[in-house]
């Protein structure tokens, strides 16, 4: 189907309006200041900063490894059940607001092991705020747990099998944290074994970290899905695969700016990769620290770029193709989609 014409002006309201679903955010990174007080408030749990104004203007990052350091802080204050519950809750249910109709979390829960909070008290809090989020505001969520990169595979083993007795609660694994240093091949086994229980794998790869990485990620780890994978315009060859393969990229816009991948988000290369035929899609990342939602990256790099209604129409139909939601659901989103555009359309 070829999507209607749309006015320029109605653009933003199209962009806000349109069914979509998001596949690339870190649920501790939809942490807002005012929840990351309040939960240390609940929990006892001691801040170095003196009020919320005072962390949100901590959030000024030269790279990738100034974010992580204060996002693992902000991590701190999780430690019960409900506090992972009413993380996710309120991130699903902004974003159902927003007409997310489908999302598919990361959580780190090394982050949380580490400082002796169970598995099970992870997992669970935010199972449960995604099977809430789907009675009450009808957005379908799943969960993807992510090792980090910068600890051994050997713990990340160790992660795998603590997290099994909890199998039916999340869909898939993915690769996350300081990528520069820690390539895929370094967890080559551990995806092995996941793929063997039949997980679906994803891999940060190509954000600060070289093409041959999104290679590593492809070959080594069996990645369904590349999460980032900018650097890939560098690799003539690997942006042929890419296309030919329809392997999704789940590029986030607003973290490439906040990050300095791309500092001028004018300069930001969606466009391109679209152009180039590949299955690129736009998601928040770590949307309290890096200044905006799904919604807000849209409008962002629309902005910037001077990308039209094709480009949105386009990015609104890879995110459903890059999901793992059953394909009766898709084909419903799309008539959505369509929907929308006619109405946009019209208006």
């Amino acid at each position: 189907m070829k999507p209607p014409t749309i006015a320029p002006d109605r653009l933003p309201a199209l962009l806000a309006a349109m069914p979509k679903a998001e596949l690339h955010m870190h649920i501790e990174g939809s942490l807002e200041p005012e929840m990351i007080f309040a939960l240390a408030a609940r929990n006892g749990v001691a801040l170095p900063y003196a009020s919320v104004d005072e962390l949100r203007r901590a959030y000024a990052f030269s790279d990738l490894q100034s974010f992580l350091d204060i996002y693992y802080q902000g991590a701190s204050v999780l430690l019960k059940e409900e506090d992972f519950y009413d993380m996710a809750q309120a991130y699903l249910s902004r974003v159902a607001a927003e007409n997310i109709v489908h999302a598919e979390i990361f959580f780190d829960p090394q982050t949380h092991t580490a400082r002796g909070v169970s598995m099970e008290t992870v997992i669970r809090g935010l199972s449960r705020a995604c099977a809430d989020a789907r009675a009450r505001h009808g957005i379908s969520a799943a969960l993807i747990l992510c090792f980090l990169r910068h600890l051994s595979e050997e713990e990340a083993f160790e992660t795998l099998e603590a997290a099994l007795p909890f199998r039916e609660h999340f869909i898939g694994v993915g690769l996350d944290s300081s990528e520069v240093g820690h390539p895929p091949s370094k967890f080559a086994r551990v995806f092995a074994r996941c793929r063997e229980l039949g997980l679906h794998i994803v891999a940060h790869a190509g954000e600060e970290g070289p093409p041959d990485y999104i290679w590593q990620a492809l070959d080594l780890l069996g990645a369904e899905r590349i999460d980032h994978g900018v650097q890939a315009v560098h690799d003539a060859a690997l942006m042929a695969r890419l296309a030919a393969e329809r392997v999704p990229l789940t590029v986030c816009p607003l973290s490439n700016q906040k990050l300095r991948v791309f500092p001028d988000l004018a300069n930001h290369n969606l466009k391109s990769l679209l152009d180039a035929g590949l299955c690129a899609t736009v998601n928040s990342d770590d949307p309290a620290y890096f200044g905006g939602y799904v919604n807000d990256n849209f409008r962002a790099v629309f902005a910037a770029t001077g990308m039209t209604a094709r480009h949105a129409w386009q990015l609104a139909l890879n995110s459903f193709e890059a999901s793992f939601a059953p394909a009766a659901d898709q084909a419903r989103w799309r008539d959505q989609l369509g929907e929308a555009f006619e109405r946009a359309a019209a208006a």
